[in-house]
């Protein structure tokens, strides 16, 4: 983990994920990428476009400007190399492109979460990035006067084309002294068998040298309530998924349990792209 992006609109829930990116990035001696995204006029690039606009643009730069200087003053930035970026551009493909233009290992961003209508013709900016990233997000919805992850969920379907991921969960568990818990919901539209779960999920598993996890099949309504549920019941500081990053008309109608944990969980959520 050297390098850690950090998307910012200056808010309450960005500020909490900038703490703990500063603790991620002080216990790994990481760089942070502290980009802000700025909805601004770009009329002017035009040759027949009004030079109004231009004044307009070079007040939301400097006020830009202000807050991130006011953010480097933080105690909690101190002796990290931290640095800063705007993007003229509120497209969430912006923070794809970031992240392979600065070799990103891991996003850490705030959410408010979604429900409701909102959550269906919206959805959170941190369901979109989850959407769209090819590397790791941790989404932050609380602040952390420490982060530290003892309990790790890892949730999953146990099916080979998650494999990849649970490598990347395995070195994220690693890095953080963790315990895994490996957890398979069964609902009434998916049923198996205790044994056919246990021998899935051994399968899954078999070539990995990482011996600090639990097994747990968990009965539920939905996988979503179960993965939920047995993280509660646990006291989990993470919870880990798999995200297939479905878009348009698949993701309509299809939905992505990954997603809705972004919008619906308390605790920290890390989505991995498979």
């Amino acid at each position: 983990m050297n390098k850690i992006l950090v998307p910012t609109d200056f808010s309450e829930q960005a500020g909490n994920a900038l703490k703990v990116a500063a603790m991620l990035a002080k216990a790994h001696n990481a760089e942070i990428y502290l980009l802000h995204m700025m909805e601004i006029p770009l009329q002017q690039n035009d040759q027949g476009s009004s030079q109004s606009d231009i004044p307009e643009t070079l007040f939301f730069m400097k006020l830009a400007q202000k807050r991130f200087e006011n953010l480097m003053a933080e105690d909690y930035l101190k002796g990290i190399k931290v640095h800063e970026t705007v993007k003229a551009d509120v497209t969430f493909n912006e923070i794809k492109e970031s992240c392979k233009e600065f070799d990103i290992d891991l996003i850490v961003m705030g959410s408010h979460g979604a429900s409701g209508l909102m959550e269906m013709f919206v959805g959170s900016n941190a369901e979109k990035v989850v959407r769209t990233s090819d590397v790791p997000v941790l989404v932050i919805k609380n602040e952390h006067q420490s982060f530290e992850v003892s309990d790790f969920v890892f949730a999953s379907d146990f099916k080979n084309d998650n494999k990849e991921t649970y490598k990347q969960a395995v070195k994220f568990a690693k890095a953080f002294g963790s315990k895994i818990h490996l957890l398979l919901v069964i609902t009434s539209s998916n049923f198996m068998t205790t044994y056919e779960a246990n021998s899935r999920i051994k399968d899954f598993i078999s070539g990995q040298e990482f011996d600090n996890y639990t097994i747990t099949i968990h009965n539920d309504t939905t996988v979503e309530h179960g993965i939920l549920n047995f993280s509660k019941d646990i006291n989990a500081d993470l919870i880990g998924i798999s995200t297939h990053g479905r878009q348009g008309i698949a993701h309509f109608f299809n939905g992505s349990i990954s997603e809705d944990l972004v919008n619906h969980a308390k605790r920290p959520v890390i989505t991995f792209k498979i």
